[in-house]
């Protein structure tokens, strides 16, 4: 890492450490019966998988994704709402955001599965390669495009759009339906100009930043193309700095900390976030009636996003190359 990336390091965890010890923000219960949820990246574990629990207990219809397993998946997620009265129906699916088949059979058997009414899609399936060992060339998806773009924001957008009709649906029918990105904090080491050449990027946080950047664009673009009506709204948001699987997997790969992975471990865990911390302001998002559309959010708060979010030409431009990208 280099002397900019150690001074990041620093900042972030210097204002994380301060969130440590404010008050927690906690979603309110929120009774979802008859509302129905997508939920991506929600292996156990992860941020995800506290999200479609929880809308699944408050009475919600959700699909649940995985890239590995969704039977297990599927089971767990139903094991744990034994006994919650009132509970809604949970589902798993595989999902491959890397790979254009995959989001497409996904969002055709979505589309069967619901009936064609979608009331919230929640993006929150991500990946950060080379955590800790940093790279020194960009990886690439088998598509040829930068692995964090392709799987962060390209599949995330590209599922977004072939789910779109039913969000619309929903919208027109209960006059309440949300997209909600997971983005991160991240996103402001990013700038909008390398948003058109993402293979540029040769720090893999950089890389990650850049796509959770765009993932914020998407949604200011969406709320703008279609949320003035106001039955449908589209936010992004920072869950915290979170001990997830992602974190586990990014110690478990550098062969350096081989030594040092156990101590680690135990300390990150004790300083980081738990997923059900992290959770509550997606929940927030998902399911609060005071949630304002386009606008990004933090601590079940909204929050100003990087300056580079305002650029509204930016944003739709990105919208109109991911477009083309899409139905290429």
């Amino acid at each position: 890492m280099n002397a900019t990336g150690v001074g990041r390091a620093i900042a972030d965890g210097v204002l994380h450490t301060a969130r440590l010890f404010a008050p927690a923000r906690k979603a309110p219960v929120v009774d979802v019966a008859g509302r129905t949820f997508v939920v991506t990246g929600a292996t156990p574990g992860s941020l995800g998988y506290v999200v479609a629990d929880k809308l699944a207990c408050w009475g919600g219809d959700v699909v649940a994704t995985c890239l590995r397993d969704p039977a297990r998946l599927e089971r767990s997620l139903t094991d744990g709402m034994s006994g919650v009265a009132g509970g809604g129906r949970v589902t798993a699916s595989r999902l491959d955001l890397a790979d254009r088949a995959s989001v497409e059979a996904f969002a055709r058997s979505t589309e069967e599965r619901l009936e064609g009414r979608l009331h919230v899609l929640i993006n929150n399936a991500g990946i950060l390669k080379g955590m800790f060992a940093g790279r020194r060339e960009p990886e690439y998806a088998p598509d040829g495009r930068e692995v964090h773009w392709r799987t962060n924001y390209l599949g995330a957008f590209h599922l977004t759009r072939l789910l779109f009709p039913m969000l619309e649906r929903a919208a027109r029918e209960s006059g309440d339906a949300r997209l909600v990105n997971v983005a991160s904090h991240q996103h402001v080491r990013a700038r909008n100009e390398q948003l058109f050449d993402p293979a540029a990027c040769r720090d893999s946080w950089d890389a990650y930043g850049l796509s959770k950047l765009a993932m914020v664009h998407m949604c200011a673009e969406l709320h703008r193309r279609h949320g003035a009506a106001g039955d449908f709204r589209a936010v992004a948001l920072h869950p915290g700095t979170v001990y997830t699987n992602m974190i586990a997997e990014g110690l478990a790969s550098d062969p350096r900390l081989r030594v040092l992975r156990p101590v680690l471990q135990r300390l990150t865990r004790s300083l980081l976030l738990t997923p059900a911390a992290g959770a509550q302001t997606v929940l927030w998002c998902a399911t609060a009636a005071s949630v304002q559309g386009g606008r990004y959010y933090e601590r079940c708060a909204p929050a100003p996003p990087s300056a580079e979010v305002l650029d509204q030409e930016a944003g739709a431009r990105l919208w109109e190359a991911s477009a083309r990208w899409a139905d290429s």
